[in-house]
């Protein structure tokens, strides 16, 4: 018997009385859920945030890494409907609970190709006895066997196996993250909103979804603090490494950050095991929050009635529950009405657009989200964990802002539907222009030797210069060197025909040069490392910029949600949200960021080999990057507009017919007609 429904509000004697009163009380589950959420956000956003070290450390196209990034939505896509059926017959603190317990497992998961790999070699051109970055990437032309022999030795069965098996495991873990997330947010609200007092639900939500919004902002701030550290932090090789976090072959410890997730996720998840299936219902109101709560309360309550006040007949009289019918029909029958549903709501033109301008703004976010880290590295040349720094400490912040202002403009203004669509239009259209300047923000790439050109020069029959000619250069080596004075980068001391290798210290670290270089004129020496980007000084205003149009992206996401809801009939409200994730993931999650990691592919200039197949990206023509790459936003953020404006389009079409059905069904002499349309004037403002 459901405790809400005994006199007086107490709980029937029951077994579950016997638990610690803290089990009892829905202000502990609402703390509960908003910490599970926060962490379980952490741990799908922390991927996104190592994205090009696992790149690195594992030889992936950026194609690869967005389908791996997509793929923990194959997962939550393939059982978000059944939600909607299940939700009010099981037990559902104790499904969060083996929910989190996946996501946590699913963690542990993407750790463990760092525990089944070799400790990783930044350097492949020796043996393993070889001291790294030392005789390897010098110009030896005693040994011409050696860049063959270093290329196709390394080679085996077992190796290629091993790498299949790593790249496996994370899409494994990536589907398992996907799966244990499905009961957890639906759940959690049900749950809440049953149970919580009719004043306080909206209150409980509004602090469940403010912690839960901080939870990609941490994990981008957990991936600037783990990629400072050496990948192999836990088996470091005698005397160190000589890597700095600016060298491009930096791999930081991307597994750690998956670890401290899935711990807190566990941690999360143990409380949900001791919630009883059904707990009182909660007596009180809080009266310190009753008027911000009855503002919010009678703001949300507009919202939900507003579809239903096109009839006196409608209005008059309560529609059912539409989880209590779903509750109602046998699998099987659930299964045969839900096409029919879906299909009367995909026909409704307001719903239509909507969801399709929230399509392509989410395509914009899954896709900037995914690889901005990558696109700021590589344009910028910044490191990977100051990236993840200026994405999680301002970009995620300024979009939760806009979140914000937009839900306050429509609860403030009792925005109806026309002036909703216009803030939508508005604020897309400030976001495209905002997005103009990107373009432009941005420098070339320095010349490479032997893979990019000067302006005006021809490109020879061989890959690389001919002073290099006498030195056996392995082809698949990679440690980059730079002569400053002509701001030229070579692939490998050997390439710039070094000979000698010198240390410096320099207070707590030491600075590698190599010297006699027949290359470089002078000889050298050249510095290890790659050269300085000319334009790093505009990351700042570049990340600005990008902040500036998601959080004016993000004003769009209150309004939009709300012509979704006073777009559909009242009885398909609830099944009309879980269609439109539904379709957000399958049209915007899972291509996104396979589209933009496939476009930023396209203008790789220069690929790492393993084994005979192409593996990481070394060098981007980063003039064609930058293009692609905000050109994908400028075409995403396109169609939200034109979406947007279709929307507002129809909306002052039915405002015009249903005028002029008034005005035909109202007879009498025109001074009545006058008289009645005075009076309709109120409720059309309402509406």
């Amino acid at each position: 018997m459901d405790t809400e429904d005994i006199p007086g509000g107490k709980a029937s004697p029951h077994p579950r009385n016997s638990r610690p009163r803290v089990f009892q009380s829905i202000k502990f589950f609402v703390l509960c859920h908003s910490l599970l959420q926060l962490a379980q956000l952490m741990i799908s956003g922390y991927l996104k945030s190592s994205i090009s070290t696992i790149e690195k450390r594992f030889g992936l196209s950026s194609q690869t890494s967005g389908l791996l990034a997509a793929f923990n939505e194959v997962g939550n896509t393939t059982l978000i409907v059944l939600v909607s059926y299940f939700g009010s017959r099981v037990h559902r603190p104790r499904m969060i609970g083996c929910g989190a317990v996946l996501v946590a497992l699913a963690g542990l998961l993407m750790s463990l190709p760092h525990f089944i790999s070799e400790p990783y070699r930044y350097d492949h051109t020796g043996p393993e006895d070889t001291s790294q970055d030392l005789a390897a990437s010098l110009c030896l032309p005693t040994t011409p066997a050696l860049a063959p022999d270093s290329s196709n030795g390394s080679c085996s069965t077992f190796t290629e196996v091993r790498h299949v098996t790593v790249v496996g495991v994370m899409f494994v873990a990536q589907t398992l993250l996907g799966v244990g997330g499905v009961p957890i947010q639906p759940f959690g609200i049900s749950y809440i909103d049953d149970f919580a007092h009719d004043s306080n639900s909206p209150l409980y939500l509004g602090i469940l979804f403010a912690v839960t919004m901080m939870g990609p902002g941490m994990a981008y701030g957990l991936g600037s603090l783990m990629l400072r550290l050496y990948v192999d932090i836990d088996r470091m090789p005698e005397g160190g490494v000589s890597l700095t976090p600016k060298d491009p072959r930096w791999v930081g410890a991307w597994w750690l950050g998956f670890l401290i997730s899935a711990g807190m996720v566990a941690l999360a998840a143990s409380p949900y095991f001791f919630f009883p299936r059904e707990m009182p219902k909660e007596k009180h109101e809080l009266h310190f929050w009753r008027k911000a709560v009855a503002g919010a309360t009678s703001s949300v309550s507009k919202v939900e009635d507003s579809p239903s006040e096109q009839s006196p007949g409608e209005s008059s009289k309560k529609q059912d529950n539409p989880a209590q019918v779903a509750a109602d029909l046998t699998v099987i029958q659930f299964i045969k009405v839900f096409p029919r549903v879906l299909l009367r709501t995909l026909r409704h033109p307001i719903f239509l657009l909507v969801v399709l301008s929230q399509v392509c703004m989410s395509s914009m976010v899954a896709g900037m989200a995914t690889f901005l880290p990558k696109f700021l590295e590589r344009q910028f040349s910044v490191t990977a964990s100051f990236a993840n720094m200026l994405i999680g400490g301002l970009t995620i912040p300024t979009a939760i802002v806009g979140i914000v202002v937009g839900s306050s403009l429509v609860k403030r203004l009792h925005l109806g539907p026309m002036r909703c669509a216009t803030l939508c239009l508005l604020g897309s259209l400030l976001a495209l222009v905002v997005s103009l300047p990107l373009f432009f923000l941005g420098c070339s790439a320095h010349q490479i030797a032997g893979i990019t050109l000067q302006p005006g020069t021809q490109p020879g029959v061989e890959p690389f210069p001919g002073c290099m000619a006498p030195c056996s250069c392995s082809v698949d080596g990679f440690n980059p060197v730079c002569d400053p004075g002509a701001g030229v980068e070579y692939i490998t001391p050997c390439h710039a025909g070094c000979t000698a290798q010198v240390v410096q210290a320099d207070q707590d670290k030491n600075k590698v040069f190599y010297s006699n270089c027949s290359c470089v004129a002078g000889g050298g020496p050249v510095s290890a490392g790659s050269c300085d980007s000319a334009c790093s000084h505009l990351v700042l205003p570049f990340i600005l910029l990008v902040s500036l149009g998601a959080a004016l992206a993000s004003v769009t996401h209150t309004p939009a949600f709300m012509l979704i809801l006073r777009g559909v009939k009242k009885e398909d409200k609830t099944l009309a949200v879980g269609i439109q994730f539904m379709l957000l993931r399958v049209l915007a999650w899972m291509p996104s960021p396979v589209i933009h990691g496939s476009a930023i592919d396209t203008t790789c200039v220069h690929w790492a080999l393993s084994c005979g197949r192409r593996a990481v990206c070394h060098y981007y023509d980063l003039d064609l990057l930058r293009n692609r790459f905000v050109g994908l936003q400028f075409f995403f953020k396109t169609g939200s507009l034109v979406c947007f404006a279709l929307v507002l389009t129809v909306l002052r079409q039915q405002n015009k017919e249903e005028e002029t059905k008034a005005t035909a069904s109202s007879p009498g002499p025109q001074q009545q007609l006058l008289m009645s349309g005075q009076d309709k004037k109120p409720t059309d403002s309402s509406v």
